[in-house]
């Protein structure tokens, strides 16, 4: 049976299950190719870590085209028997966005909002950044899940609006999923502003910031408060937002608030885009799944 028939069918015979609470962990995709390639240190009993990175392995060896095209092995695209381009008409406005797996009874819930320059077309490229899209794509279909990929018309206020409405609808859609938020890039100021909205933290279980920018004002934010999961990966050649000022805030969190559910994923020379191509989707939200609120 192929992976695109095997997913299409079972979207269509278990309409249930995604009612279920989700605590168990995420079952495996391509977890051999995804892995960090190497622990170079860890501190806070594993909730920091530095990870070899190295641009002629993780890039040249893994892409047949480098930044363009990874190697076939990577992916599998029969995931996109399941994926819908959409259009959501909302109070906020209509969002166009990519639905990825369950729309309906979905058991848990990723969406991945662009940085500057990006589109909702961004987060569904198989091929690009190490075909770590097409592995979350796999990963939420093939555990009766949703992923989702939106348009936005800003990182300010109407921004986060429309995502909020995005969640709104979907959290309806599949009451009691887990709904987890990555924030690439600059896309990091709208999971700041989502994390202020109490009706969005009452349905948010992670937070994600992928080569993205901190906030201070999350120390005093609704999904501070209700202790929401964090997960941070960061190159640490990243010029756009440097690493050390991205470590300090993880830092203060956990200085702040000892035992909060939060974490550091440090690429050693990797620069803005390496933790898009080398988060270990699968690891950060099973680890966020057995933590969140």
């Amino acid at each position: 049976m192929s992976l695109r028939f095997s997913l299409a069918l079972a979207l269509l015979l278990v309409p249930a299950l995604g009612a279920q609470a989700y605590a168990q962990p995420l079952k495996p995709f391509k977890d051999e190719l995804f892995a960090y390639p190497g622990i170079l240190s860890s501190e806070a009993g594993g909730a920091y870590l530095v990870v070899d990175y190295s641009e002629a392995r993780d890039i040249d060896k893994r892409d047949q085209v480098p930044e363009r095209r990874v190697r076939g092995k990577y992916v599998a695209t029969g995931v996109r028997k399941v994926q819908q381009d959409l259009a959501l008409k909302t109070d906020a406005g209509t969002i166009r966005h990519f639905a990825v797996g369950r729309t309906k009874g979905a058991a848990v819930i990723t969406i991945y909002l662009h940085g500057r320059g990006g589109s909702r077309k961004q987060g569904v490229d198989d091929f690009t950044f190490g075909g770590n899209f097409n592995r979350i794509k796999n990963l939420m279909a093939g555990n009766d899940g949703l992923y989702l990929s939106p348009d936005f018309s800003d990182f300010g206020e109407q921004g986060a609006a429309e995502i909020a409405a995005l969640i709104s609808h979907y959290a309806e859609q599949s009451p009691g999923a887990k709904i987890f938020v990555a924030c690439g890039s600059m896309g990091g100021m709208l999971c700041w502003e989502l994390a202020s909205d109490r009706s969005v933290v009452t349905r948010l279980s992670g937070l994600l910031l992928l080569g993205s920018l901190w906030d201070e004002g999350f120390l005093s934010s609704a999904a501070f408060k209700g202790k929401v999961p964090v997960f941070f990966s960061q190159g640490s050649h990243d010029t756009v937002f440097p690493v050390e000022k991205q470590e300090a805030f993880y830092r203060s969190i956990a200085a702040r608030a000892p035992g909060y559910p939060v974490r550091f994923v440090r690429f050693e020379t990797g620069t803005h885009g390496t933790p898009i191509r080398m988060t270990d989707w699968r690891e950060a939200l099973n680890w966020m799944l057995s933590v969140s609120p």
